[in-house]
């Protein structure tokens, strides 16, 4: 698209919360709804994306808005369902699975992922077990509850960032812990990356998992600072 405006700026609505203005006109979401956001940073983080555009405006570039408009036109609505999908992946969180051969790669898993899971059982309540090796082990249901409760206390803009989180990862757990102070993105993204980071030391890096891992990288540094700014 090409832009058609001079100036962007972070504006406060009449109805309470902040938004975006481009030229004086309010910019909305995709879906039509009205750009309300609940802080005036995160407005003028959405504000600086659509200022720092170039002749085109390239919404790949704008991860602040790109997550706004997610959790207005596809999170608010369906909350709760996006709660039950998040509470899910604790039935096969990433963590939770560790190297059967139980040599140098479990030892590497347990000193990382389980102190987020002993983290994620003394605040939360979730108590996830542990398996060794890859075949689907039943969790116990007071544990998947106790996460859905955890869950469902993130407000719409705090559950996209949960959601994009836990989606990118395959885990809960560091989603929660990330969004929950215990890890910080680099912290969540070596933890999500270790058994690729494995591979690579023993192998080698393929071009296709350096892209993977990046993209990886920038995805949760950007929850992180999505969240830090609600």
């Amino acid at each position: 698209m090409k832009r058609f405006y001079e100036q962007a700026d972070a504006v406060p609505l009449d109805a309470g919360g902040y938004g975006v203005a481009l030229d004086g006109r309010r910019v909305r979401t995709p879906a039509g709804r009205s750009l309300a956001l609940p802080s005036r940073a995160l407005a003028a983080a959405v504000a600086d994306e659509w200022s720092e555009q170039g002749e085109r405006v390239e919404p790949r570039t704008m991860a602040m808005m790109t997550l706004s408009a997610t959790a207005l036109d596809r999170v608010a609505p369906r909350a709760g369902e996006v709660a039950a999908e998040i509470a899910r992946y604790g039935e096969t969180d990433l963590l939770c699975y560790r190297d059967a051969a139980g040599g140098e790669l479990a030892r590497r898993q347990n000193a990382a992922w389980q102190p987020v899971l002993d983290w994620l059982a003394a605040v939360h309540g979730a108590k996830l077990g542990t398996v060794a090796g890859v075949m689907p082990a039943a969790q116990e249901k007071g544990a998947i509850e106790a996460l859905r409760r955890a869950v469902d206390a993130h407000e719409p803009f705090r559950l996209t960032a949960l959601h994009t989180a836990v989606a990118a990862t395959g885990s809960a757990a560091l989603g929660m812990a990330l969004l929950g102070g215990r890890l910080n993105a680099c912290q969540a993204w070596r933890c999500a990356r270790l058994d690729d980071e494995w591979q690579a030391e023993r192998w080698g890096e393929e071009e296709d998992a350096r892209r993977r891992g990046a993209a990886l990288r920038g995805e949760l540094a950007a929850v992180e600072r999505f969240a830090a700014l609600l």
